[in-house]
């Protein structure tokens, strides 16, 4: 469920424009097939721009991770964009944006992703830098210990000095502790640092693999020259053995709540992170697991902004979100408190509105206004070719179903004020979570 969000002012607009027209969204229309290598295939052929999309996913994320060697999947992210057999160092952004192009790559708990967008007559080359770093990267001192360097200044700057840096890892580690998802993709920067070229080698041998990718690409292109293109640079690699994967065995439960109070001297503001177990991308609430949040507190008009920030005056910024993973989720909720004002007011303010919702339900006219924000998030996920490329690889992955990416919509749209209330009874109504408290410190 990511969400993209757009200003105010342009949100009123489009939901004007575009409330109540989800049945007129056009559907995706694409083909998808296997290469002989078992690499998975999906083209959408769209002649409306002249551009090329390419996806690659890959099945692999920090939940694959040794817990003793984390951050591996981001270091390959990383790592990726060095040389190849026929790619010089530092070259690989210099030919996509060469060619008039755009790329980027991003690491999360459960895949790591590659993406160009480039001219259409550019697609060969945006494919031809896939098929070279699928399984012919070189994996080398120079490039190795470069990133290393690269990775731990991303963490410095991300998460070691940053305000309230850590408070992800902190909540997710409580949550899911014991499990592959007790770690974020950052990972250590002693791990890396400590980790060898030959562990390198031995992780993306194990999953930079043809059969553990998607190939997703949507655009303007000619699907047989595709195709040809796709045999030429991906087909030549046999299947790899399936990777060993760490098990997913399922959650501990939480029999109380934890709580944990930690001085940042680089904070101005008391703040307060709670995380609650949450649900899986896959589990059919987590739609209205989203429309909850969305309720709660997407906007100014949400209940708890109007109660924290407007009315008590407690926070300047308060925020619900639900998080879904592959195999479960968590559901956050963030206060910053304001000038003067102390964490217990703000909790307090926080556990009071939970409370009545809790007790007192939704409204007809909430639910409408969080489904219409869905809907214009839903249509901005499906502009652009990359965005139509991820998708259709996200839904391939996680649902094995890649058709059900035209019925997500619809899946929001269904939901009651019921399925709603049950969803916030089952995740909000205990104790059992985790509560952190970033207390200004100055020496």
């Amino acid at each position: 469920m990511s969400i993209k969000l757009l200003p105010a002012t342009l949100l009123s607009l489009v939901m004007c424009c575009f409330t109540a027209t989800h049945a007129q969204v056009k559907p995706l229309v694409f083909t998808e097939f296997d290469l002989p290598n078992e690499a998975h295939v999906i083209l959408l052929e769209d002649h409306t721009a002249p551009v090329v999309a390419t996806v690659i996913h890959y099945k692999v994320g920090s939940r694959d991770e040794d817990p003793a060697r984390t951050g591996f999947a981001h270091f390959f992210e990383h790592l990726m964009f060095e040389s190849t057999d026929k790619i010089e160092r530092g070259t690989v952004d210099k030919l996509v944006t060469g060619a008039g192009g755009q790329l980027n790559a991003y690491t999360s708990v459960d895949e790591t992703v590659y993406h160009f967008e480039v001219p259409s007559n550019q697609f060969k080359l945006a494919l031809w830098i896939e098929g070279q770093r699928m399984r012919k990267l070189n994996i080398n001192p120079i490039g190795v210990e470069t990133q290393r360097g690269v990775v731990k200044e991303e963490r410095k700057n991300r998460y070691d000095n940053a305000p309230y840096g850590g408070w992800y890892e902190k909540v997710h580690a409580y949550l899911f502790a014991n499990t592959p998802y007790a770690w974020s993709p950052i990972g250590s920067s002693q791990h890396i640092d400590s980790a060898s070229i030959a562990e390198f080698k031995a992780f993306y041998d194990s999953y930079y693999q043809p059969n553990n990718a998607i190939i997703s690409i949507a655009g303007d292109f000619n699907p047989d020259e595709v195709r040809e293109v796709l045999n030429a640079y991906f087909a030549i690699y046999p299947k790899a053995p399936s990777p060993i994967r760490p098990v997913f065995t399922g959650l501990q439960p939480m029999t109380s709540e934890i709580r944990e109070t930690i001085k940042d001297p680089k904070a101005q503001l008391q703040a307060m992170f709670m995380g609650y177990r949450g649900l899986s991308m896959t589990d059919d609430d987590a739609y209205a697991a989203d429309l909850l949040s969305g309720i709660m507190t997407r906007g100014e008009s949400s209940r708890m902004y109007r109660t924290l920030v407007d009315s008590l005056q407690v926070a300047v910024q308060v925020s619900m979100s639900s998080s879904s993973r592959q195999y479960a989720g968590s559901f956050l909720v963030i206060g910053i408190a304001a000038p003067g004002k102390e964490l217990a007011d703000v909790e307090a303010a926080i556990d009071a509105e939970i409370k009545k919702l809790l007790e007192g339900g939704i409204t007809d006219a909430e639910l409408a206004k969080a489904k219409n924000q869905s809907e214009v998030e839903f249509i901005s996920q499906r502009s652009g070719m990359y965005n139509k490329a991820l998708q259709l690889a996200s839904y391939s992955r996680y649902f094995g179903n890649t058709g059900l990416v035209n019925n997500e919509l619809e899946k929001y749209m269904k939901v009651t004020k019921e399925d709603v209330m049950r969803v916030a009874q089952k995740i909000l109504k205990t104790k059992n979570r985790v509560v952190l408290n970033y207390l200004p410190s100055r020496g």
